[in-house]
């Protein structure tokens, strides 16, 4: 049986045992939210060296780091390099996005290289294998290739997908009536409507979604169901084709779960600020809860270079609105692919979003390390403070870059530092 069977038939299995643990709750806890399908636990069963996550309602907001070659750079080596500085610095999963080079020996490397949650779009590989192996245009791909790639991918141990269902033909129809500056900047969803609109046919993984149901339950892998109509930029978030596929995204959800799989919904993109908080409600009403994982959002579209502080600015946000999963961004989103220190700044950036609006939920333990790292600053505990950073290297780098003399605090102060001023002034 999958996790959500058992939730629902009221067990506790390992799984739930090791979540609950890991989140500080109790394995009950993890049971109903999974039965309530407000909390899945990522983990394919073929993952044998993979810690099972928990996403959702009442736990930490999980760090998702996309890596992945592509035509231009096809280093294996560069990759796994992304994924360990992804696991050292906080994510708790990693995306393969790979669309060049050795696919299928990368994603297992990386699969091998670290126990973190594994995520990726099969769709990629179906049309990899249709243009290398079968010599095929992507929009020559048979519903039996798209289906290929899903079972490669459950196989190797990916623990969760992303599947673009709710790109329709009437869902581009809306698209196209009311009109878009960016129309469609999801790959998959760009793959998806180039093949339906060849093919004169309707998208096969939302008309197959039974088939589709069926691989995932074998595996109990994760459906993640992306927002292949996600706005790429402000003045495209919120309009009536991003609204009218979470609807349909609502729906595959009700006979997903009605099939004992455990979903979770993929959300924007680009968001002004003042309209974050109303796609997180209108996806939680309209998903019955699902768990949300977002990209970002960006709340500028004019920050290249600085994407990872337009990405944290409005994943705190959003998670504390209730999004339960942030995929991060990093410096170099819009410009090239990311590079390894590219990686480290947007975990680190999306950590610190997650974290915020961790607080601000109220999850329980979030606030500890606060409190503990204001402790070792009254007390000019530099070896403490280096410990609770999210980021010790470069807090140990900055200071040793700025010497200070005997007097112990910072060289922002120096001996007028307020702790030490403070300390004297109480004492009297």
């Amino acid at each position: 049986m999958t996790q959500l069977e058992y939730a629902r038939r009221g067990l506790v299995t390992e799984k739930m045992q090791l979540a609950a643990a890991s989140e500080g709750v109790t394995p009950e806890f993890i049971r109903d939210g999974i039965a309530a399908g407000n909390i899945v636990i990522c983990h394919n069963i073929k993952h044998s060296n993979g810690m099972p996550l928990p996403v959702g309602a009442g736990l930490r907001t999980k760090i998702n780091a996309n890596i992945g070659s592509s035509s231009d750079d096809t280093d294996m080596q560069k990759e796994l390099e992304k994924a360990r500085v992804a696991v050292k610095y906080g994510a708790d999963a990693i995306m393969d996005l790979s669309t060049g080079g050795p696919v299928d020996e990368i994603r297992r490397a990386i699969i091998a290289e670290t126990n973190a949650c594994i995520g990726s779009v099969p769709l990629y590989q179906a049309a990899l294998d249709a243009v290398r192996v079968k010599k095929k245009a992507i929009v020559d791909m048979t519903v039996d290739d798209m289906f290929a790639g899903i079972i490669k991918h459950a196989e190797d141990g990916v623990d969760f997908i992303t599947v673009h269902c709710g790109v329709t033909l009437g869902t581009v129809e809306r698209m196209k009536n009311e009109g878009r500056i960016m129309d469609v900047v999801s790959r998959g969803g760009a793959f998806t409507i180039e093949w339906m609109k060849y093919n004169k046919k309707e998208n096969p993984l939302f008309e197959h979604f039974d088939k589709l149901l069926e691989i995932t339950k074998q595996y109990d892998m994760t459906l993640s169901l992306g927002d292949g109509f996600r706005p790429g930029c402000l003045a495209d978030a919120t309009d009536r084709a991003q609204i009218h596929e979470l609807i349909l995204l609502g729906e595959l959800t009700q006979r997903a779960q009605d099939f004992g799989v455990q979903v979770m919904i993929e959300g924007p993109g680009h968001v002004p600020l003042n309209q974050i908080q109303t796609n997180i409600q209108l996806q939680k009403r309209l998903c019955h809860g699902a768990p949300f994982y977002v990209l970002g959002p960006l709340v500028t579209d004019i920050a290249p270079g600085y994407d990872h502080i337009t990405c944290a600015i409005g994943g705190a946000i959003a998670a504390a609105a209730g999004a339960d999963f942030l995929c991060y961004v990093t410096p170099s989103e819009h410009l090239r692919l990311p590079d390894v220190q590219d990686v480290r700044d947007g975990v680190i950036a999306t950590r610190i979003a997650a974290h915020a609006a961790d607080i601000a939920k109220g999850v329980k333990g979030a606030m500890d390390k606060d409190i503990a790292m204001a402790k070792c600053r009254k007390k000019l505990d530099w070896e403490g403070q280096f410990g609770l950073a999210m980021d010790p290297d470069k807090a140990r780098e900055f200071r040793a870059n700025s010497p200070v003399s005997d007097h112990g605090a910072c060289t922002m102060c120096g001996e007028f530092c307020a702790y030490k001023v403070m300390d004297d002034a109480m004492a009297r």
